[in-house]
């Protein structure tokens, strides 16, 4: 067997038994993003589900931050391992400074980076108190994507939305709601906002992830959209990279 095959097939094998384990109530409902839909999710969110959303990038999957029990359930249908952390959804720098320890950031630097493609990393700080969001490492990834839809939800629910990808683990990022439909039965619901990214393969990758957490250095952990502005961005603020 090649590796290639080798692979699917592992991913496959891990795949089923993961499903296995979730009881499966109902398919997931699908609703158009348009100008009331961003209060159903916030309901969804509200009630411990785990729903499927547009952002600025790729499809994520989403639920309130605050709620051991739904982060348990995002992990499940993820396969994903809990050591592995996922990132935060806010709407505002406000946010962004309550639930992670950006004392050492100006206002200009965090207006100007956010919102979007990208994730900054950040200590969580003491509000950010789920025993089950990222239990190996006292830092979170924060996003404010530039999404209305996504923007709006988070407005609304007001509380930090957790959001991982709309895939399974190792499967590709997905830029349209058709490419998850094998997780739509384990969702609470789906939210259609199109094709994203125009539908190019390149912005499959996401955002940029950045570590801002030590003051004066950047650490950029996944090269993302747009990468080389932001690296451009952070030198400009006189901030400088990490050596490795």
């Amino acid at each position: 067997m090649n590796i290639l095959k080798k692979n699917t097939y592992s991913m496959l094998v891990r795949y089923k038994s993961v499903m296995s384990t979730m009881k499966i109530d109902k398919m997931a409902s699908i609703f158009p993003c348009d100008d009331v839909s961003h209060v159903k999710a916030a309901e969804y969110l509200e009630r411990g589900e785990v729903i499927a959303v547009p952002t600025d990038t790729i499809y994520g999957l989403a639920c309130s931050a605050k709620c051991p029990e739904a982060i348990k359930k995002l992990y499940t249908i993820k396969g994903r391992d809990s050591i592995k952390p996922v990132a935060i959804c806010v709407n505002s720098i406000l946010d962004v400074r309550r639930w992670g320890d950006a004392s050492h950031l100006s206002d200009s630097l965090l207006n100007n980076l956010l919102p979007g493609p990208v994730t900054v990393v950040l200590e969580k700080t003491k509000y950010l108190d789920n025993p089950y969001l990222n239990p190996q490492t006292t830092k979170i990834g924060i996003r404010i994507p530039d999404n209305v839809f996504i923007n709006n939800m988070t407005n609304v629910f007001n509380k930090p939305v957790a959001l991982t990808s709309a895939n399974f683990s190792n499967e590709p990022s997905t830029l349209c709601i058709e490419e998850f439909k094998h997780l739509y039965e384990h969702l609470g619901a789906v939210f259609d906002g199109g094709t994203l990214s125009r539908g190019l393969n390149a912005n499959r990758i996401g955002s940029t992830i950045v570590d801002l957490s030590v003051k004066g250095e950047y650490n950029i952990i996944r090269k993302g959209i747009s990468y080389e502005r932001i690296v451009e961005f952070l030198n400009s603020y006189g901030l400088r990279g990490a050596v490795k």
